[in-house]
C-alpha cells in the first residue's frame, strides 16, 4: 500500500492543472493516467477558447508562459448571427480589455501541464495505469490499479472525463440529456484574414463557429444533428470546404482543409452531488455543457483553481477528505456551473425552436442587445471575470 494525501485519477487538462496548482502544497500527490498526452502532426483539431481568468490561472501555476505563442490566437472580437437577420458583435477594444480570450490547442496545454507535473517534487505519476476498484474507508480512499498496485489517500479526485469511472465507482449519479447532435471539428486555411475575429452562426441546421488560429487559419465547431454531422464527415475534402464556407456566408472566402473532420456526440450532463466523503469531482466528470459557448474547459480550470486553493489553505491537522470541507468546494462551484449550463441549454433551445413567430423575437433580442453598449459590455465583463 502506497500512502498519499491526494490521489487524482485523470491527467487531462483539469486533473493535471489541479496537480500542478498544488506544486507548493504540503501534500503528497499521486496522479493516475492511462496514457500521456501527445502532440499531433500539424494543428490539433481539438481547441479551446480560454478566458482571461483562466489564462491568469495557468500563468499563476507556471504553464501559460511556456506555451508556444506562435500557436495561440487572441480573440479581438466576436460576431454572432441569428437565423433571421439578428446580429450581436463583441469587441475587446470597446469593452476596454486587451482581448476577449485566446484560442489554444488542447494538446498544447496538455503537454505543457504534463511536463510540469513530471518535474514536480511532491507528485508521483502512475502512467500508464488504469483503476480497477475503489474502496472508501472511514480514514482513507483506497484505489486498486489494474497492475495490482494499491494506493491510499485521504482524498481522491475524479478528473477522468464525462464517462467518469470514478464517479460510477463511487455511486454518484449523473443525469444525461442527449441532444441528438454531434460537434463536428476541423481546421481550415482561409482565403481572407480573420483579423482575430471569432464568428458564430445560429442556423436551422445547428450552430457553426469559426474560431481564429494564428495566420490565415481557423478551427470550426459545427453543432448539428447526428445525421447531418455524419454526412459532413463523409464528404470529400473539397466538398466539405465548400459546405463550411457556404454555411459561414463566405465570410473568410474559400477554405482549404488542414485536419480531417471528427465528430463527437453532445449531451447535457448534470451531477447533483460532486463531492462525497473522501471524494471530489472536477472538470467533465462533474458537469457537461453544450459547446456553443466554448466555455467547457474554463469550468474545468476553475474547478481545479478553487479546489487547489481550498486544499492548499487548510491547516496541516485538517483532514482534506472531510465532507464538510469538500462541501465548501461544491458550493463554490455550483452557481457558476448551473448558470453556464442553463444559459447554453437555453440558447440552444431558443434557436432550435420552431414555434411560429419565435424567430423574429429571438433575432430582435440579439439586435436590441447589440444596440445597448452598456448592457452588452456588462455581459462581456461578467463572462471575462466569472470565467
Amino acid at each position: 500500500m502506497q500512502q498519499f494525501d491526494l490521489i487524482i485519477v485523470g491527467g487531462g487538462l483539469a486533473g493535471a492543472s489541479l496537480a500542478v496548482a498544488l506544486r507548493d502544497a504540503r501534500l503528497r500527490i499521486a496522479l493516475v493516467e492511462s496514457h500521456p498526452p501527445v502532440r499531433p502532426d500539424g494543428w490539433d483539431a481539438r481547441i479551446y477558447a480560454v478566458s482571461p481568468a483562466n489564462a491568469e490561472f495557468l500563468q499563476g501555476i507556471g504553464a501559460w508562459r511556456h506555451l508556444d505563442a506562435q500557436r495561440i490566437a487572441p480573440i479581438a472580437g466576436m460576431q454572432v448571427f441569428g437565423d433571421n437577420g439578428g446580429k450581436l458583435a463583441f469587441s475587446a477594444f470597446e469593452t476596454g480589455v486587451p482581448e476577449l480570450g485566446w484560442i489554444v490547442e488542447s494538446s498544447l496545454m496538455a503537454c505543457e501541464l504534463w511536463e510540469s507535473a513530471k518535474r514536480q517534487g511532491n507528485l508521483t505519476l502512475f502512467c500508464p495505469a488504469l483503476p480497477a476498484s475503489l474502496e472508501f474507508r472511514h480514514d482513507a480512499a483506497v484505489l486498486h490499479l489494474d497492475d495490482g498496485t494499491l494506493l491510499s489517500a485521504r482524498l481522491l479526485v475524479g478528473a477522468d472525463g464525462r464517462d467518469s469511472w470514478v464517479r460510477d465507482a463511487a455511486g454518484l449519479e449523473a443525469f444525461n440529456t442527449p441532444y441528438g447532435e454531434k460537434g463536428l471539428v476541423a481546421n481550415f486555411a482561409t482565403e481572407k484574414t480573420h483579423r482575430n475575429q471569432a464568428f458564430q452562426w445560429f442556423r436551422p441546421d445547428g450552430v457553426l463557429a469559426y474560431l481564429p488560429l494564428p495566420g490565415n487559419r481557423i478551427s470550426i465547431v459545427w453543432s448539428t444533428p447526428d445525421d447531418h454531422a455524419d454526412e459532413l464527415c463523409a464528404l470529400p475534402a473539397a466538398q466539405l470546404c465548400d459546405r463550411v464556407a457556404e454555411a459561414g456566408g463566405h465570410t473568410l472566402g474559400g477554405l482549404e482543409l488542414l485536419t480531417a473532420p471528427a465528430a463527437f456526440p453532445l449531451r447535457l450532463m448534470r451531477v447533483p452531488q460532486t463531492v462525497a466523503p473522501r471524494l471530489a469531482l472536477v472538470g467533465d466528470a462533474a458537469h457537461g455543457i453544450h459547446p456553443l459557448s466554448g466555455h467547457g474547459i474554463n469550468l474545468g480550470f476553475q474547478d481545479a483553481q478553487v479546489l487547489a486553493g481550498l486544499l492548499a489553505s487548510v491547516p496541516a491537522w485538517r483532514d482534506i477528505g472531510d465532507i464538510g470541507l469538500l462541501r465548501r468546494y461544491q458550493r463554490a462551484r455550483r452557481e457558476e456551473t448551473v448558470l453556464m449550463q442553463s444559459a447554453t441549454d437555453g440558447l440552444r433551445r431558443l434557436f432550435r425552436g420552431d414555434t411560429p413567430g419565435l424567430a423574429p423575437l429571438r433575432n430582435f433580442g440579439l439586435n436590441l442587445t447589440n444596440g445597448l453598449p452598456f448592457i452588452k459590455n456588462a455581459l462581456v465583463r461578467y463572462a471575462l471575470g466569472a470565467l
